[in-house]
């Protein structure tokens, strides 16, 4: 397993494009009720603009894409709504996966996957290592995810399997039993319809993330969207602790 700098023990190589993005993909019903159409086409158009997020990303050169789809949290929202987005699940990766796999990609799903049916989590994992060996962008998907469960999941197996760290222990003993071990902290932080909040995303990993956020709904996030946000980010001065002064003073 490839080991990544921590924002917080080592100062990380900034890009002009991010290594990571993570995203929260908000506003598909807002984007729904603005047409006079059921929530769920909201979600339904949420697809299109995830598959076209991917594509642009492969093309700029991002290694890393993260997308929230589902948090620990949602399980709150209307019985039907949360029926209909596992089956919109499930239906999107059996239709896309043949096609991410030709592209190279690399699949993965973070989050808590023993409340999913047996159809879903099966066609989860067999996804994931249909890809594990593709060598692409790495697309993740966040599902029954949550930036504390995370960390407590974490704490709870790193301490199994190391007893004697009860005592005591750092971030680096911790880190590689977080759900994104396999992937660099993300640079840009996405958070589309209008929202400023991570909503328990990543909580670890956004240590020194660039945070930004969006009055687009995400059925209308698109390339140019994606490149203003690009934008932004590049033009922030990623210090890490540092002063602006030492950051002119590095070749």
């Amino acid at each position: 397993m490839a080991q990544f700098q921590s924002s917080t023990c080592e100062i990380p190589n900034a890009k002009a494009i991010p290594s990571h993005i993570a995203i929260i993909m908000d506003g598909n019903g807002r984007w729904a009720k603005q047409r006079m159409l059921p929530r769920i086409a909201g979600h339904q158009r949420g697809v299109k603009s995830v598959r076209n997020t991917v594509r642009h990303c492969v093309e700029i050169g991002v290694e890393y894409l993260t997308l929230f789809a589902f948090s620990s949290e949602n399980w709150r929202r209307p019985k039907d709504e949360v029926s209909f987005l596992m089956t919109l699940f499930y239906s999107a990766l059996d239709r896309e996966i043949d096609q991410i796999h030709k592209d190279n990609l690399r699949f993965r799903v973070i989050g808590d996957l023993a409340p999913f049916n047996a159809k879903l989590a099966t066609l989860i994992k067999e996804a994931e290592l249909r890809t594990a060996g593709n060598t692409g962008l790495t697309f993740t998907i966040a599902a029954n995810y949550g930036g504390r469960w995370d960390i407590l999941q974490a704490a709870k197996r790193m301490l199994n399997d190391h007893p004697e760290l009860a005592g005591g222990f750092d971030e680096c003993h911790l880190s590689p039993y977080l759900s994104m071990n396999y992937a660099p902290e993300p640079d840009l932080f996405i958070r589309t319809g209008g929202e400023q909040r991570i909503s328990n995303f990543l909580l670890w990993q956004l240590a020194y993330t660039e945070l930004y956020f969006t009055d687009t709904l995400w059925p209308d996030f698109d390339s140019t969207a994606l490149d203003l946000a690009i934008a932004s980010y590049q033009a922030r001065e990623r210090r890490f602790g540092r002063t602006s002064e030492q950051l002119l003073a590095t070749p």
